[in-house]
């Protein structure tokens, strides 16, 4: 049976990489192509890091695994991520203001997990937060282009934040399984970073004119295996090659 630490690293091994499938979907269909570019690259950056943390479950576990099994040999229910992560991508405002809210959080939370008595914890979140920190940068450079643009460009922004802010409360959750983790030192509270991502949305949303929702109740369930019907569409293109060809080099 997973222990918790292993468990707390696959969940964010998953939320990289379901968001970077996602994300990687974008690949020849940007409306740009330096924007096809830059989500492609956003892509392989969660892709990457998802890889580093599978390897070190697969350390932990022992049980002779790498990283090709946590990724494309799991059922759905065996995936950890948080919702949001798995919702279609929608038009590009949708995708665009994800990235944005979810890149804030993880900034947050990455600069925290840096304290992290976890030796390989503390070196992944000095790693993964310099790549980041670029993808807030890039995010918010939409949202505002988006929001204090054309009328048309404008209702976007603004229905993709309103449609993406109830997936947003689970981010800040503090889950039963992870409260040991939490209290030892080894990740961050995830409920004591709301203040300031919502400080930091607010002074983008006042620049891009965008109206910032008024929280209220929130999805919930990916933390705990409980996903949406799109997590499913999701994996069975995903995992396809490798359950009809398994153990295939190529």
């Amino acid at each position: 049976m997973m222990g918790v630490l292993e468990n707390y690293i696959l969940h964010l091994a998953d939320n990289q990489l379901i968001l970077g499938q996602r994300l990687a979907e974008w690949c020849g269909h940007g409306p740009v192509l330096e924007e096809d570019i830059a989500l492609s690259n956003f892509a392989l950056d969660n892709i990457g890091q998802a890889t580093l943390l599978y390897k070190r479950v697969a350390e932990i576990e022992g049980a002779g695994k790498s990283e090709d099994d946590y990724a494309f040999l799991r059922s759905e229910r065996e995936y950890f991520n948080f919702l949001a992560m798995e919702l279609p991508n929608g038009d590009y405002a949708f995708t665009i203001a994800r990235q944005y809210l979810f890149a804030e959080f993880y900034a947050l939370y990455l600069s925290e997990l840096t304290k992290s008595k976890d030796t390989f914890l503390a070196e992944y979140a000095v790693k993964s937060l310099k790549e980041v920190k670029y993808h807030v940068q890039h995010a918010r450079d939409w949202v505002l282009r988006m929001g204090d643009g054309t009328e048309e460009s404008h209702y976007r922004i603004q229905q993709a934040v309103n449609h993406i802010w109830n997936f947003t409360g689970e981010w800040f959750m503090d889950f039963e399984t992870d409260l040991e983790l939490m209290q030892s030192g080894v990740v961050p509270t995830n409920s004591k970073l709301l203040p300031e991502w919502q400080n930091e949305v607010q002074k983008t949303c006042l620049e891009a004119t965008v109206v910032m929702p008024v929280s209220g109740w929130m999805h919930s369930g990916g933390r705990n295996g409980k996903h949406t019907e799109y997590m499913g569409h999701l994996l069975t293109p995903m995992q396809y090659l490798q359950r009809a060809h398994p153990n295939s080099k190529w």
